[in-house]
């Protein structure tokens, strides 16, 4: 096809559409929201996997715990609740026995505590006891103040490193260092605020408060507790080596014979991503199957609108057949015409989800922190995927039309009122 039939057929395209603005604009309406649909489920999705990788990077992606129980779950309850606990004794074995790592610590914990501040309880907090060098690992890493020191590791002083999110809640005014605050009636000096590591969907994370090893076990006791090892194996590099040093040294220590099964699980970070491709199945379904819905509509509504208007035009087409116009010319205007409507409605949706995004991102964000993960702008290659969907959908939207309006007869086609 030569360049000046594709210009024509899209002149008179355009012309077509402009002649009948409310009924293009209604037959792209389809489109528009199955694009919008598109668009939106990608921004969402994009914005929750930058968010995840960045809690992730600093969590630690060369970071494990060695817990009695598995973070991803997936085993049986009542086979890992019948492990045998990993005693502190157990703990400081495997910390000395590692050699191709660059940091292990013993961390004990208490789920569901609370901390006092004047007339604020927060509740539902994790009190965690480790060592001084945990402040050397990703999770220890501090926004203000300091980690504890050795000295006050070795004589259990009653110092504190809070979470973002118990800093957030209990010192709104910023003012948390050098404040005392109350756990199981204990008062502890405010020393640091760990840097924010959650996201959304796992601010748990930052939900935790980190005291001495020695100071915990004063105040909640030594026995009858599962402890955990943080190993930072140096690098990701290493981390399959440190892995299975970490595995075979505990094994040892837990007496485990040949073939017999782990009694204990080695978590890494990774073991959100089941939780995280959960949440991204969630959106993925109910995305595609509106997406689905909208299409199908769009194509019912830009088919009936090209049946519509070829046979408004057709003695207007028997003419142009019976002056010399080829069935290749006809089809391209009617394609054309239903790709434009089609990429109409994709630059529509274009701007409606740029509004919604920079809206979400800028303003909504101050009332509904949840969803803080999402950026203001829309990810380009969102756009241009849209951009391409919105072509083929018009394509095939107007594929049948074409066919039919090229095969008119001429002299049936002149003769048609």
């Amino acid at each position: 096809m030569k360049l000046f039939e594709i210009r024509e057929a899209f002149g008179q395209a355009a012309e077509s559409i402009m002649a009948n603005r409310s009924r293009s604009f209604l037959a792209s309406l389809g489109v528009i929201i199955g694009i919008t649909f598109v668009i939106l489920m990608g921004w969402v999705l994009s914005g929750l996997d930058s968010a995840m990788e960045d809690s992730f990077k600093i969590m630690g992606v060369d970071v494990m715990y060695v817990d009695k129980h598995d973070w991803a779950g997936g085993k049986s309850w009542k086979d890992v609740r019948n492990r045998p606990n990993i005693t502190l004794e157990q703990a400081n074995k495997l910390i000395k026995s590692l050699k191709d790592i660059e940091i292990a610590v013993p961390v004990a914990r208490i789920w569901g505590s609370q901390v006092k501040y004047e007339n604020t309880t927060y509740q539902g907090i994790t009190v965690q006891g480790t060592t001084y060098d945990f402040g050397l690992t990703p999770g220890g890493s501090i926004e203000y103040g300091r980690f504890f020191s050795q000295n006050e590791d070795e004589y259990a002083s009653d110092v504190i490193c809070i979470g973002w999110k118990v800093y957030q809640t209990i010192f709104p005014k910023g003012d948390a260092l050098g404040k005392q605050i109350k756990i199981n009636g204990q008062k502890f000096t405010v020393i640091g605020v760990i840097t924010q590591q959650g996201t959304t969907f796992f601010d748990f994370i930052d939900n935790i408060c980190y005291i001495p090893l020695k100071s915990f076990l004063k105040l909640y006791g030594k026995y009858n507790r599962s402890y955990s090892i943080a190993v930072k194996a140096g690098g990701i590099q290493n981390l399959d080596n440190a892995r299975a040093e970490v595995e075979g040294n505990m094994r040892i220590i837990r007496n485990l014979k040949p073939g017999q099964q782990n009694d204990f699980s080695i978590n890494e970070t990774k073991a959100f991503e089941e939780q995280v491709a959960t949440i991204r199945l969630v959106v993925w379904s109910v995305g595609i199957g509106m997406t689905l819905l909208s299409f199908l509509v769009g194509i019912i509504g830009i088919v009936n609108v090209m049946f519509v208007s070829i046979f408004e035009r057709t003695k207007e087409i028997g003419i142009r057949k019976a002056l010399g116009a080829k069935k290749r010319i006809i089809l391209m205007q009617i394609i054309m015409e239903s790709t434009i409507l089609s990429f109409f409605g994709a630059v529509i949706s274009f701007i409606l989800t740029s509004l919604i995004a920079y809206l979400t991102a800028t303003f909504v964000v101050s009332f509904v922190p949840q969803v803080s993960f999402l950026a203001p702008l829309i990810p380009f290659d969102l756009l241009l995927i849209a951009s391409i969907i919105s072509i083929v959908v018009g394509i095939f939207a107007g594929l049948i039309p074409a066919i039919r309006a090229s095969n008119f007869e001429p002299v049936i086609a002149i003769r048609y009122e």
